[in-house]
């Protein structure tokens, strides 16, 4: 049995970003998991289902 999802934070979208932007010498591609992830992130705060920053 696994462990059930957790819901992204912008603190892990920002940590994925940071990893992909170093390798990538300073640019995140358009259609990278670490755009997506900062989609989610976002969207996680907007609809309440995790806390944003104060």
């Amino acid at each position: 049995m696994s462990k059930p999802a957790k819901p992204m934070t912008p603190e892990a979208a920002r940590r994925i970003q940071s990893g992909v932007a170093k390798v990538n010498g300073g640019v995140v591609p358009k259609d990278s998991f670490s755009t997506r992830a900062t989609s989610a992130g976002d969207k996680n705060v907007n609809t309440g289902k995790v806390p944003g920053k104060k």
